[in-house]
């Protein structure tokens, strides 16, 4: 049986990171067709193709994912046996990298990574950006998990493991009620009092749209707003009710800035977290993954 070059493996890792040849090449400082030779006889090798040609860029094969899945462990051990022998100990700082659509609840980010946010052995690499650049970078393990509140299907190409970690029903919120101004009361007031909704491509928003419609209710829009933490924001400083899950204004419900008026009937926000299939993952991830919704949800 050939030996495992683990130069021409260190190779394939570098442009898998990178998702680029050019880019590993200058990172590793070799020429690019070095670099691709190198690849080239890992792949002969095996006797797998491992990247195709995507553009200007590389997509790893299955083969390719399942060799990065593999090179993600031996490259972890090599660093962890440099420590141990070099420093007498264990490396004592793990690294979890997780990103975040720009859309998601801030407090429910900070609620789900909650139990090791106070641990001085874990380093949190943090990303936030649309979901289909995080699942490129899920795709070849630059991030360990995705949080999301959209649902992805896998398929054989991209074998996404998405599982619901926690689901809260919609509330409308606002301003506490003062003087004489009246309440605001669900459904009679959606015309009288200006809303603040998610934007159109939110599943909060197309099920109120539906719920609307089906009930014949009609509501006049103040704003539509894509980022929750930006609707939090209108919602306590401009007035108007907002249309959020309870977690988003979590802070301003304890301290009465704002009131829940109603709970949406039939209407919830779900949030998921995405991972692909590895050979080695990330301890913590297990950990995170393990707590009941309710807890995530309830985390201070």
């Amino acid at each position: 049986m050939a030996r495992l070059n683990y130069t021409h493996l260190h190779a394939f890792w570098a442009v898998a990171k990178e998702g680029h040849l050019t880019r590993a090449a200058e990172r590793l400082h070799v020429s690019g067709s070095a670099l691709s030779t190198q690849i080239r006889a890992l792949e002969e090798a095996l006797g797998q193709t491992l990247f195709e040609r995507r553009g200007r860029g590389l997509k790893l094969t299955e083969a390719g994912r399942v060799a990065l899945g593999y090179a993600e462990g031996i490259f972890a051990s090599g660093s962890e046996m440099v420590s141990v022998l070099r420093e007498g100990r264990r490396a004592q700082r793990q690294v979890l990298r997780i990103g975040a659509v720009a859309t998601l609840s801030r407090n429910f980010q900070e609620n789900f990574l909650s139990p090791l946010l106070g641990r001085d052995d874990v380093a949190l690499s943090l990303q936030s950006g649309a979901l289909e650049d995080l699942l490129t970078r899920l795709r070849v393990h630059t991030l360990d998990l995705v949080l999301s509140n959209r649902r992805v299907h896998g398929t054989a190409q991209d074998p996404w493991r998405c599982r619901r970690i926690a689901q809260q029903p919609v509330s409308l919120v606002g301003r506490p009620a003062r003087g004489r101004k009246p309440a605001f009361h669900f459904p009679d007031d959606l015309a009288r009092v200006p809303l603040l909704l998610p934007g159109r491509d939110s599943d909060i928003r197309a099920g109120f749209d539906l719920l609307c419609e089906q009930r014949g209710l009609r509501y006049t829009l103040k704003a539509e707003v894509d980022d929750m933490a930006l609707l939090r924001l209108l919602a306590r400083d401009a007035g108007g009710v907002a249309l959020v899950p309870r977690v988003v204004v979590r802070d301003e419900l304890r301290t009465g800035a704002l009131v829940e008026h109603a709970v949406v009937p039939d209407l919830s926000e779900n949030f998921y977290a995405i991972t692909v299939p590895r050979h080695y993952a990330p301890p913590l991830l297990r950990e995170l993954l393990a707590r009941p919704g309710a807890e995530v949800l309830a985390a201070a």
